[in-house]
């Protein structure tokens, strides 16, 4: 199970490389550098990896020397995360951090900013847009709080819950992936745009140092996005109740439900509502470790097969076209792509 680190759906990666494309770039030599290949952006239901995502961010904002991916009238550029993150580090507590972070942000950029709002019950970022500009984007909004809310959460040591968020652009075609990355409290189409953070981060001890500060630059910020998904829903607990079951031993409805002291049809109402079925949530999680190691490419596919519950290698590869709309031989990494795999197995 230790190969979970779940996974990024295409349509985000196909976001990112938009944004390299309006800007001149060649998207896909830029995509196969992260071990992202050409079939797997061709096929709408594919997923990548966080470290091939976070090499796919780091390409792209080395090739623009821009870390927000030309988002800004002002570009963010290369090192700039890296300088942000030396400026949060010595940090007393929380709430320094964020306002360090937020505060280095609004020096690099200059269409997108926050205000820091605090109350007993909430800690808002409340987004400041350029005056008569049109609403950012949604990847835009998530770029810039991925940035600063990835790095406070690792600075404090622990995932930060996010209670609500809401953006004045329109629902993207991805919105269930920004739920992942935010928050089940997530609306569109309104007049102001806010996240709100629980405050009891803020006086939590800033608790990481110079030592490990190199580890955590290697794949961030890209990792952030599954790193630091919502937990907080009950689609994540029951994802990882199964995570630490061993596959053969994983519950049936009714007793996960007696597992998490919910009544089944509670269960099942709850996870509908969050666009879920519990057989959903284990395809998903099958689907993720059978990603992580293919990519390892230290397994054979019947094996690989057997470890995440198929007694029939043709059943697994039925299964995984059904769930990635691509063969689990794709999935393998090419000659060009095994030192970047084993180098990010490895880390």
């Amino acid at each position: 199970m230790k190969n979970d680190k779940g996974t990024i759906s295409v349509s985000l990666v196909e976001e990112t490389l938009a944004l390299a494309r309006a800007r001149g770039l060649d998207a896909l030599p830029l995509a196969e550098a992260a071990g992202i290949a050409a079939p797997m952006l061709a096929s709408p239901k594919s997923r990548v990896s966080s470290a091939q995502y976070g090499a796919l961010w780091a390409g792209i904002a080395r090739a623009l020397d821009d870390e927000f991916f030309g988002q800004d009238s002002h570009r963010m550029k290369s090192g700039s995360f890296i300088a942000m993150t030396q400026t949060a580090l010595t940090a007393r507590n929380g709430a320094q951090a964020l306002a360090r972070a937020v505060g280095f942000m609004r020096l690099v950029l200059d269409d997108l900013g926050a205000q820091i709002d605090t109350d007993a019950g909430r800690v808002r970022l409340r987004f400041v847009e350029r005056e008569g500009a049109p609403a950012p984007a949604m990847f835009a909004y998530a770029t810039w709080f991925i940035l600063v809310y990835g790095l406070v959460c690792w600075l404090v040591g622990r995932r930060i819950p996010l209670l609500e968020a809401r953006f004045r652009c329109a629902a993207p075609p991805a919105a269930h992936e920004y739920r992942l990355m935010f928050c089940d409290h997530m609306t569109f189409d309104q007049p102001e745009s806010y996240v709100d953070l629980a405050p009891a981060f803020l006086d939590l001890p800033v608790i990481q140092t110079a030592q490990s500060v190199k580890p955590f630059l290697r794949d961030a910020p890209g990792s952030f996005i599954v790193k630091y998904r919502n937990a907080g829903s009950l689609a994540a607990r029951v994802r990882k109740t199964l995570r630490a079951l061993p596959m053969a031993g994983w519950p049936a409805a009714d007793q996960m439900a007696a597992r998490l002291h919910v009544a089944e049809a509670t269960m099942r109402r709850r996870l509908k509502q969050e666009g879920h079925t519990y057989q959903s949530i284990k395809d998903d999680l099958r689907r993720d470790i059978a990603i992580g190691e293919l990519q390892r490419g230290a397994r054979t596919i019947a094996d690989i097969a057997a470890a995440v519950g198929f007694a029939e290698p043709s059943a697994f590869h039925r299964a995984f076209r059904k769930w990635t709309g691509m063969r689990p031989g794709d999935y393998r990494p090419g000659p060009s792509r095994a030192d970047f795999t084993r180098r990010a197995e490895s880390d």
